[in-house]
């Protein structure tokens, strides 16, 4: 069997009655047996083993579902298996009832190649009647007022609408040259706090070092009276010197900051504003971000 140079080719048909030298054989792929190119076929062979991979589907009377049956198993286990667990009446009449053309009168089965879908009221007609004027076309369907991408996109256009009135570049300049004295004013409020507050602190420092029976400054070694740095009244405790700066000059100084701030009016609503940058800030949320009367 075979050629001195390929001395394993070609085999033995499996078949008694063949037994013929095949170069070329075939192995069957249910029995996995070789045979000729005669004997191939499950049929000429009669491989025992043909039915072990066909499909059978019985359809269900019931539920109008293809059932699948095992070969391996008993037809009547399958059977009962799917009555049992996914057989649902009520789909019968899903799958075997037939779409007719919604038009009175038409008795036309729509099919997959006898289906028009209407544009405008998106119903399924048949060819004869897919125009409008032939299936009585009620036309698209209205936006309902109250749906909230209509208005969202009235707003939209009534926005993109609206001219522009001054450039942007004239506004860009007017908000910053009144940052740039609000930034001023709280700066100068800034350094009349901190130099307060260093008065404050050196005269608590002062009351706290030790004096002896005669100062410098000539208080009196039985009464040691304090004075104070703003007003020069004297006072016979640093506790009574404490408060009296507490309550005379920084309530003063306090009032005289507020008293002092310049009044900013807008020129759009005549509304006034202490603060420069919540002018600003006024003008830009309110008016646009335009000074211009």
């Amino acid at each position: 069997m075979g050629t001195p140079q390929f001395p394993d080719l070609g085999k033995h048909c499996t078949r008694e009655d063949c037994k013929q030298i095949d170069f070329l054989p075939f192995t069957c792929d249910r029995c996995l047996q070789v045979f000729c190119l005669e004997h191939r076929s499950y049929a000429k062979h009669g491989c025992p083993k043909a039915d072990r991979q066909d499909v059978t589907v019985v359809i269900c009377p019931l539920c109008a579902k293809g059932v699948r049956l095992n070969p391996d198993e008993d037809p009547n286990i399958s059977w009962e298996t799917h009555v049992n667990t996914e057989c649902d009446p009520s789909n019968y009449e899903k799958v075997t009832k037939k779409r007719k053309c919604p038009v009175r009168g038409c008795r036309e089965v729509l099919t997959f190649s006898n289906t028009i879908k209407c544009r405008d009221c998106t119903i399924d007609h048949c060819l004869k009647h897919r125009f409008g004027p032939d299936h009585d076309c009620p036309g698209p369907k209205k936006l309902e007022a109250g749906f909230q991408f209509l208005s969202l996109l009235n707003r939209s256009r009534k926005e993109e609408s609206k001219p522009n009135k001054t450039p942007a570049a004239s506004s860009t300049k007017w908000a910053s040259a009144f940052r740039n004295a609000a930034s001023t004013v709280r700066a100068s409020a800034e350094a009349g706090v901190a130099k307060l507050s260093t008065e404050i602190s050196q005269a608590w420092q002062t009351a706290k070092s030790p004096a002896g029976p005669s100062s410098s400054n000539g208080r009196d070694a039985i009464g040691l009276e304090e004075e104070c740095p703003q007003c020069g009244a004297r006072f016979s405790s640093v506790m009574v010197l404490v408060e009296h700066v507490q309550k005379v000059h920084e309530r003063s100084a306090n009032q005289s900051r507020v008293l002092k701030l310049p009044v900013d009016v807008c020129p759009k609503c005549s509304k006034g504003f202490r603060d420069p940058v919540a002018l600003v800030e006024h003008v830009e949320r309110d008016h646009g971000g335009t000074s211009k009367a």
